[in-house]
Parts: structure tokens; sequence; C-alpha cells
């Protein structure tokens, strides 16, 4: 079979940045490597050979020329489009250093530069481990089937429509609908339920969900690339690419820092009349400190998150959530489990209870909606019987049908029925709650009422995020009856609260509270989007909506508000580790320039102590990759 033609798209030069990145990232460590080796050659060259060599200083000249040239050029570069930074101090000293025949010193600056890009690379590396463990998912192949046969193809060639072949025990490659066969699949990975999800003829299928004991013919809704599976991967991989706050303001900072390090240095060399005076002070001011130590304490920060199964998208997050003094909470499933419980039930005199209640349980084992999780946890008490259902559909926010032996069923809301359902004058009042209505052949037979509970640790979590946090204001926003809302948030401890939301509403809920001080807003549903992306920080609990997931900055992958709380606390401990790495640096580099400046260092000397400094720095700042004793307080 022909493979279908792909063009060059958004993965094809995604693949591009990886090669590019890791092509920065061999280079880099090419470049130290080499200068390690010209250092040592040199120091054999000069003390061990009796009375030295005078070709040592050889392998400090090619190391000029294989590494020294292409930083500078570089750097230069930058200088030509006005952007300055304190790497440009490390551009000077080098060229300085080769003027004024200070080779070595000179090759250690080329050291710091390049061994401090290919750790900053490393750090990188180490924090996408939580994407390489997802990439390792991903099934390389697809079986699609044919008339009389299945041929393996590459996943790259699956369209939609296809009809592929799951086989027991295989991921699931696409997200799709079963078309033939009978199976269970596990969503745990993806979706953090516990449960193996039945499927038959109508069942939805995730890509990532591992099939049980039976094959599963399906037919593909969404290419691979564009799958559920992959936009995880997607949100995923964001938290390495994206350029964090933090270190922008590092550079700006090493802005204002170059030219009073180019002054002292020049101020110092004039007053001395030693050129070699002016290149010393150059090259201890030069603040890797600043430009390297900040990023690693940050990525080594998202790292921690993502061992903690929390996804950092946007590493600002962890910068603001510490300012944050408004926190704005959705109800269902992020302060409640968003797993109701079954309250109430009526049945119309159409059909006997017993029949209704198996048939309404039979048809949910196809359904992951909440309610329907309620009624088997019910069923299953009532010991039920399952009828057999021999199709499934669940149009979104139409409810779910299906075929339960030989009758039609319906189960939705009440605000979807049409007036000329028979029977329906026999349905109770509408109250506060979750409710569904049954109809059984075209005829009503019965009303479901649910009540979700809130969360064990809701209550201790809002009632600590004044004292440990600094919250000063904290909202219930949520589209749920204004009854439901507010017994909830009497049992959490919050007055403040805002219901029958819309989607549009939310946003102008955050917004407004945006703009009198910095907001935390924490969802899981798809309404929720807008006003997450609004907030100064959002949080997504859980993975169970692509598109919150997307709006979000930050993702729990565990529906835990404890997973909210260690964010906060390392947020708040990634702001004091990085500027403690920085100023500390920066303040020893000042101490060092002020003893160059009296020309009491060589700038051999200056740059082993620059060493020095930076691999302190480096080190405090690798902290904030391991996890402190406590990460939760309450």
């Amino acid at each position: 079979m022909k493979k279908p033609h792909r063009s060059l798209g958004e993965k094809e030069k995604g693949k591009k940045n990886t090669k590019l990145e890791a092509h920065l990232s061999i280079k880099n460590g090419f470049i130290a490597l080499i200068t390690l080796l010209a250092i040592f050659l040199y120091l054999v060259l000069s003390y061990g050979i009796r009375g030295g060599s005078s070709y040592a200083r050889i392998p400090l000249l090619v190391c000029y020329v294989i590494c020294g040239i292409p930083l500078v050029v570089g750097l230069g570069v930058k200088l030509l489009r006005f952007e300055f930074g304190s790497d440009q101090l490390a551009a000077l000293s080098i060229v300085g250093s080769f003027l004024l025949g200070e080779y070595l010193a000179g090759v250690i600056v080329i050291l710091m530069l390049s061994g401090g890009r290919f750790l900053e690379q490393f750090a990188v590396d180490r924090a996408s481990g939580v994407l390489k463990v997802l990439a390792g998912r991903i099934p390389r192949v697809a079986h699609l089937k044919l008339h009389s046969s299945v041929e393996d193809i590459d996943l790259g060639a699956v369209e939609v429509g296809m009809p592929l072949v799951v086989f027991p025990h295989e991921i699931c490659p696409a997200d799709g609908v079963v078309i033939g066969g009978k199976s269970v699949m596990d969503e745990s990975y993806l979706t953090g339920e516990p449960f193996l999800i039945p499927k038959t003829i109508g069942s939805p299928v995730i890509s990532g969900a591992i099939n049980g004991e039976d094959a599963l013919t399906i037919r593909v809704v969404n290419k691979p690339e564009d799958s559920r599976y992959a936009k995880i991967m997607a949100v995923i991989k964001k938290c390495e690419e994206e350029k964090p706050r933090m270190r922008r303001l590092a550079e700006q900072i090493g802005a204002y820092f170059t030219p009073f390090a180019i002054a002292v240095a020049t101020l110092a060399g004039i007053i001395s009349g030693l050129p070699l005076r002016f290149l010393s002070v150059i090259i201890i001011a030069t603040p890797c400190p600043l430009l390297l130590a900040v990023p690693v304490a940050i990525i080594g920060s998202i790292s921690l998150c993502a061992r903690r199964a929390i996804i950092v998208k946007d590493g600002r997050a962890l910068e603001q959530v510490e300012k944050c003094r408004t926190a704005i909470f959705d109800k269902t499933g992020t302060l409640t489990y968003g797993k109701p419980r079954l309250q109430e039930e009526f049945y119309s005199s159409f059909f006997p209870p017993t029949l209704v209640f198996d048939s309404v349980a039979s048809l949910e084992r196809y359904s992951k909606h909440p309610l329907a999780v309620a009624f088997l946890e019910e069923a299953k008490k009532r010991k039920s019987k399952f009828i057999e259902v021999s199709e499934v559909h669940e149009p979104p926010g139409n409810g779910l049908w299906g075929k339960v032996g030989k009758r039609d069923l319906w189960i939705t809301a009440s605000s979807k029925l049409p007036d000329h359902i028979e029977g329906r004058d026999q349905m109770p009042k509408t109250s506060g709650g979750l409710e569904c209505v049954v109809i059984l052949e075209g005829k009503y037979a019965a009303t479901f009422r649910f009540r979700d509970s809130p969360r064990k640790e809701s209550r201790p979590f809002i009632s600590h995020l004044a004292s440990k946090h600094g919250i000063k204001n904290v909202l219930i926003v949520s589209g749920d009856r204004e009854s439901e809302v507010r017994y909830l948030a009497e049992q959490v401890g919050v007055s403040s609260v805002y219901a029958q939301c819309s989607p549009e509403m939310k946003l102008e809920i955050v917004k407004k509270e945006t703009k009198k001080a910095k907001t935390l807003f924490v969802g899981d549903g798809i309404n929720d989007a807008p006003a997450m992306m609004a907030a100064t920080v959002g949080i997504a609990m859980g993975i169970n909506t692509d598109v919150t997931a997307q709006a979000a900055q930050v993702v729990a992958m565990e529906n835990s508000l404890i997973k909210v709380d260690e964010f906060m606390h390392i947020g708040k401990r990634l702001r004091k580790i990085a500027l403690q790495s920085a100023l500390i640096g920066i303040l020893l580099s000042l101490a060092g320039m002020a003893v160059a400046a009296t020309g009491k260092l060589t700038p051999v000397e200056g740059a082993v102590i620059q060493e020095i400094i930076d691999v302190l720095s480096i080190l405090n700042a690798l902290r904030a990759a391991f996890p402190p004793r406590v990460l939760k307080d309450f």
C-alpha cells in the first residue's frame, strides 16, 4: 500500500529545532573538551619537561583558533545588533588575553563560557526526562485492516478514517471509535483514573491507552500528531522550549553590570598605566553566575516539578506564583473530587425500577462521564445484573445513547429533552445538584440526582493559603447552580462565590481581579481555559481536558490540591535559590574586581578565581533540583 505523503509542517520543524539544540550542546561540549586538553598539554609542556618547552603555547594558540574565534564571532554579532550582555565581557577577555599574550587566561575564559553553556544544556536535557518516558510509549507502527488481512504501516502514515486493529496488550496508536470487537482499556496513564474502561462498538478510544485481552478494530478520528497523547507531549515539551523570564531578568542585570565592569577596568588600567590591570579586572568581572546559575536553578525546579508529576510549561509561573495574592478556584473536580454520588432516584410508572436501573448501569459501563462512575459504584453495591449492550453513542453535549438488549436507551439532561416525550408530567421538579434523565423506548423512565463531595484536603488547603503563601483573597468561580456552589463554599471555608458563570463571565472576573493583584487560577474543565490564560498563574489539575492543559502554564497530572501546594513551595524556593546564587556570584566578582584593580591578581589568577566562583554559584543553584524535606505544609 502506498503511504500518504506528508508535507513539512510543525512536526518536521520540531525535529529541526531538536537537532539544532543537540548540535549546540555537542558543539559546546566539544569546545570545553578541546579547551581542557589544551590546558593539560600546556601544563605538561611547561612543567612536565625540565626547563619547560618552547612549544608550550602551541596548544593554547590552537585552542584560540578552533574554539575562541567561533565564540568571539558569535558574541560580536550580538554586539553589532546592540544586544549588550555579560557574555560580551567574556569575549572582551578572550580578545584582550590574546593581544596581551596571556593565552592561558584567555583559554580558561573559553572553558568558563563553553563549559557553562554545556552544563545548562545538560540540565535542560535532564529536565526533559518525563517527555522521554512518554515518547517511549508511542508505538512506531499501526496495524491497518484490509479486506482480508492486516498490514503494518508507519505511524506517520495513519490518516483520519483508516480502520486499524489494536492487538491485545498493545498501546492504542491513535484516537478513534470502536467499529469491531469488545475489550477493556487501561487509560489511567493519561487520565489518572484507575479504571479499566469497557469498549464495544461505538466506544471512543484514546491514543496511549493500553488494550486488554481482546483485539479491537477502530476507525481513526485524529491523526497521531493531533491526538490527545500528542497534545500532552507537546505540553511537556514546551517547558524546555520556553525561555524563563528570570533568565531575561538576569540578562537585563548583566546589561547594566557590563558597562560598569568595563568602566572599572578602564579606570584601573588608566590609573596604573598597565594594560594587564585592565585585563585582570575584566576577566574576574565576567559574571557567569548571573548567566548560568539562574537558568540552572529554573531548569532544576522544572525538573523537580516533573518528578512530582507537575509539568511546568512556562518558567515565568515559577517566578510569579509567590507574588500571587488572590487565589481563584473552579468547583467541580478542583475543590471537589469530581466524583458525584447517587443521592436520589425517581421512577415513572412505565417500567419496573429494577429494569431501568440495570439498563442504565449496563450502558454506563461504556462511558467515562463522572456520573457514570458514580452510577456504577452504586450498581456494584446493589449487585446489578448487566444486560448485553450492542451499540453505544456519546455525541458531545447530547448525553449517552445505546441499545441495551433490544431497547433503545437515552441518558441525558432534563434541558435536552424535547417537549413531546411521553411521561414528562411524571418528572420531579428540578432542584440543586447534578441530575440525569433516562428515556427508555421513547418514554420517560427515571431521574437520578447526584451530589459531589469536597476533597478531604480542600478545607485545610484553603485555610493555610493566607498564613503560608500570603494569599489575601480566595474566590470560587463556578458554572454550577448557586445552591451547590454555596454549599461547597461553606464546607471548605470560602466566603466569596460566583455561581452559574459562563466561560466569558469567568474570564471577566479573573481580568478584574488581576488588575487588583496577581492571581492564581486553579481549574480542570474546558470552560476554565479562557480564565486560566488571563490569570497571572494558571494551573490545570489533571489532564482530562486537552484545551485546559494547553491554556494552563502549569499542569498537575494528579487530581490533588497537594500538587498545587507543592508547586507553590517549589516556586518560592526557586526564587530564593536563584537570586541567592546570582547575588553571591556577583558580590564575589565585585570583591575580585577590587583586588584585581589594585594589581594583586594576574589575569590567570583572576580566571581561576572566577572559575571557582562559577562552580560555587552553579552548585548552589543545582540545589533547586533536589526536593527539600517539606513540600507541603497543611
